[in-house]
């Protein structure tokens, strides 16, 4: 298990040093093996497909171009994870006003199979999506990286910005609120 873990990061590695010498081949399948991954956090964080396209394609740039600068390639999955969050927080800083407006067509439209179907996942997957999505955005994220991107906890501080003790706090408080809403939806019983 950890050699394969292990091959993948090598890989990820040589994709992100041939990147930084201007190889676009190596770019291409760097955005190709992230770019899932980056959309599904966006996602979650914005709560609409378009908007986190958008952000990604924003990320992307920056990301592409900020390669020079990245002292070690090991680090680039939470580097890169952090400047796809500070998109996203940029894209809802930028619209703010019409936020409301947009969460209520996020809600009644299907998401993009890419980004994440609900309906393709087992029942107890899709109360989780749904428990998910009801969590604080920061509770979310945090969530998502932690646990669905198996991110450390030092490595979910560091695409969020914040201090260790944060992301603790944050996944503690999302844990009891999604541990309350899926026993809800068993009708009390602990599973």
């Amino acid at each position: 298990m950890d050699t394969g873990r292990s091959a993948k990061q090598i890989v990820e590695r040589f994709l992100v040093t041939s990147s930084r010498l201007g190889d676009k081949a190596a770019q291409e399948e760097l955005v190709h093996r992230f770019q899932d991954r980056f959309l599904r956090h966006a996602y979650r964080l914005l709560g609409d497909a378009d908007q986190a396209r958008e952000a990604v394609q924003d990320g992307w740039l920056e990301i592409l171009r900020g390669l020079k600068g990245l002292n070690d390639d090991g680090a680039f999955t939470v580097w890169a994870f952090r400047i796809i969050t500070r998109r996203c927080a940029k894209f809802i800083a930028g619209l703010q006003k019409s936020r409301k407006v947009r969460e209520a067509v996020a809600r009644e439209t299907v998401p993009n199979p890419v980004i994440d179907d609900p309906a393709a996942c087992p029942a107890e997957r899709r109360a989780l999506y749904a428990a998910m999505a009801e969590l604080p955005n920061e509770h979310r994220a945090a969530v998502a990286l932690f646990y669905l991107e198996e991110l450390s906890v030092a490595e979910t501080a560091v695409a969020l910005d914040v201090p260790v003790g944060t992301v603790k706090s944050r996944l503690m408080h999302a844990r009891q609120k999604l541990r309350l809403a899926l026993e809800g939806e068993d009708h009390g019983q602990i599973g």
